[in-house]
């Protein structure tokens, strides 16, 4: 069984394809799908056991990478696409256009931590605590707060998180703990454009500077008055970064270089 893949756009147009983060689904790029499918091909997966591919498990971000290059290859014109991800889905992009960049035009990894955490097995066990009650209702309410869900979009929120599997959760969050991007990061010739929120945890800041570092086309910026899901906090700039990375225009003004 192969992912379930949501398309908008002309078909012979540029494609951009969004990955999501873990908890939720294809559903959370709905303002940038609107708004970008003009005059762009849109590929938005459901990653392994999230929303209309739940009953695919996940396995690893090395595997999820090879079957989002597999939907690269099939649907996007020329085999090539601009990757876009956040959270788990930036961990994914950022696997991608180390290992894949010939399926990769240029890749945006937004929320992503891959400097070693002081405590990885306290996270680890957070984690395995959190994914039984991962969609009790005042969890999920909790999350969406912290992750500044528009009250618009909790109800949205609330059931891509109820479609994910407890154990791709898990998995999701086992391995994000200890992430560290493949030494083919090095060779290859993937545009990357690292960004994060100018208030989220200070490792996923400092990691931007990494993974700028890591790839010999990197780049970083930092989003000022932001958390970890912007693409809903401020989702016309975010759609404009991702424009402005498929045209080649300058990024907005907002995203600032780092230092």
């Amino acid at each position: 069984m192969t992912i379930f893949v949501h398309e908008a756009g002309p078909a012979g147009a540029p494609a951009v394809v969004l990955l999501h983060a873990a908890g939720t689904s294809g559903w959370m790029w709905e303002k940038q799908v609107a708004a970008l499918s003009a005059d762009l091909r849109v590929l938005v997966p459901d990653l392994p056991g999230h929303g209309r591919s739940n009953t695919r498990e996940w396995v690893s971000f090395a595997d999820t990478a090879r079957l989002v290059a597999e939907v690269i290859a099939g649907r996007a014109p020329g085999g090539a696409a601009h990757v876009v991800g956040l959270s788990m889905g930036g961990y994914v992009a950022a696997h991608l256009a180390a290992t894949s960049p010939e399926a990769v035009g240029g890749a945006i990894v937004s929320g992503i931590n891959v400097l070693p955490f002081p405590n990885p097995g306290r996270l680890r066990l957070m984690g395995a605590l959190i994914a039984p009650v991962m969609k009790w209702g005042p969890v999920l309410r909790a999350n969406a707060r912290a992750l500044r869900v528009p009250e618009e979009d909790v109800a949205g929120y609330e059931a891509a998180a109820r479609a994910t599997t407890r154990q791709s959760f898990r998995r999701v969050s086992d391995e994000a703990v200890g992430f560290r991007l493949p030494g083919a990061a090095g060779t290859s010739p993937c545009p990357v454009l690292a960004v994060a929120g100018g208030e989220e945890h200070e490792l996923t800041r400092g990691s931007l500077a990494e993974i700028a570092a890591a790839f010999p086309h990197g780049e970083a910026r930092l989003v000022p008055g932001v958390g970890h899901g912007w693409s809903g906090e401020k989702p016309e700039l975010f759609t404009a970064m991702i424009r402005a990375r498929v045209t080649g225009d300058p990024l907005p003004e907002e995203l600032r270089p780092l230092g």
